[in-house]
């Protein structure tokens, strides 16, 4: 075990005196009663790197939900519980904070959630991922700040290597194949050569982890800065094809992510717009099972639905003679973002002329008569009525009404004629 490092500088530096302030408050509480805590994961990883990480997780020797009780109080934060693992989240003000109890894991099957005990933090990290997340702080106010790495974490950040710590680490859980291409492409590491190894022998143990786990992973990537850098690495290693042999992570799609942060900029592209790109060159065929698979939320789904039925009608959008009523009729029960997502593949810029119109201005376009109104004019209700709303609604996207005044005149006209 090494604890030759203190990193109680660099957490002064790099997390807020208001987050700094309760871990030394929690270490001493641990420490009366004679338990041990701990800071652990990627928030470590991240102070030897010299970067800002707020999301903190704390382990302690002990029961984590009594201890998380106290601090809750002490801050006046709000509490969440998960009594099966034995930890806790507090929130106040604008922080949260995650503690857990010090736990070994087992696995009784490849892919399956681990059962887990409760044992001591060397048992705790190495149950974790890789060796550049396994590593700990202490908080206890004699060993404050002093870091344990017995693992071998800081040498791997040294070397910019992504490690696991044993060879069933991805047949416990193959999510953590994502994972590693994950932190491989964000940090600019490479796969350690054993574990890039291990990585290409377990990748059929993918097929142990459900849906749900696996769109999980794939929404981490979709929020990773470059997305596309970890979409590319994961069809080279062939971890892609697992998901769906179709889906492509080249450059084509590279170049149509940068178009969606230069559109979505200055914040992130919605990860429903990622995905509908990432799913775009796929048939019906192709895309109902994996939507069935990934169990994504129902607007979601009719989003990628949309963006792949949609291509079909971009060829009648391929002039620039297109009427705006038309292009209205064609594109409005469309999602926006299956909209947009064709705008941006699509090569015809007359297309993404004609989608833009509608996405900035035809789909805001309203009549100003109602029913009601066309009924005072002596219209009854009915098909009639519901015509001639329609055609006023038309009316006004090819511009031959702007005003209330307009719209009686026009439906007067329709009335005498």
């Amino acid at each position: 075990m090494t604890e030759s490092t203190n990193l109680s500088c660099r957490m002064g530096m790099e997390i807020p005196a208001r987050l700094t302030t309760f871990m030394q408050a929690a270490g001493k509480i641990a420490a009366g009663r004679g338990q041990r805590l701990y800071l652990v994961g990627g928030v470590v990883r991240d102070l030897l790197l010299g970067q800002t990480n707020l999301d903190l997780d704390l382990v302690i020797e002990g029961n984590a939900i009594e201890l998380a009780q106290n601090l809750a109080e002490m801050v006046c934060g709000k509490i969440t519980i998960h009594t099966r693992f034995n930890t806790a989240k507090i929130q106040w003000d604008k922080w949260s904070v995650d503690l857990a109890s010090a736990r070994s894991e087992s696995y009784a099957q490849p892919g399956a959630l681990p059962s887990v005990r409760p044992n001591s933090i060397e048992n705790d990290l190495f149950r974790r991922d890789f060796t550049i997340n396994a590593m700990a702080v202490h908080l206890n106010p004699d060993y404050y700040g002093k870091l344990i790495d017995q693992y071998g974490g800081q040498g791997d950040l040294k070397h910019r290597l992504i490690r696991v710590l044993h060879e069933k680490s991805f047949i416990d859980d193959a999510t953590r194949i994502w994972r590693g291409l994950r932190y491989e492409q964000r940090l600019g590491f490479r796969l350690e050569d054993t574990t890039l190894r291990l990585l290409e022998r377990d990748i059929e143990m993918l097929d142990t982890i459900s849906g749900d786990r696996i769109r999980y992973e794939l929404e981490c990537v979709l929020q990773e800065k470059q997305p596309e850098r970890v979409l590319f690495r994961a069809e080279e290693l062939g971890v892609l094809g697992k998901l769906s042999p179709a889906l492509k992570g080249n450059g084509w799609l590279a170049a149509k992510f940068e178009q969606a942060r230069q559109v979505s900029s200055p914040n992130p592209p919605p990860i429903g717009l990622y995905l509908a790109l990432f799913f775009y060159r796929l048939t019906v065929e192709q895309s109902n099972p994996l939507l069935t698979f990934l169990r994504l939320p129902k607007s979601l789904a009719q989003v990628l639905r949309d963006t792949i039925s949609l291509k079909d009608w971009l060829p009648r959008l391929d002039s620039p003679q297109v009427r705006p009523g038309y292009i209205y009729q064609v594109l409005k029960d469309y999602k926006p973002l299956a909209i947009t997502a064709n705008s941006l593949a699509t090569d015809s810029a007359t297309v993404r002329q004609n989608l833009g119109l509608f996405l900035d201005k035809l789909r805001y376009v309203k009549s100003v008569l109602t029913g009601n109104d066309l009924m005072r004019l002596g219209i009854l209700p009915g098909p009639r009525l519901k015509e001639i709303l329609r055609r006023l609604h038309e009316a006004r996207l090819e511009g031959q009404v702007r005003s209330k005044r307009e719209e009686e005149a026009l439906v007067r006209d329709w009335l005498a004629s």
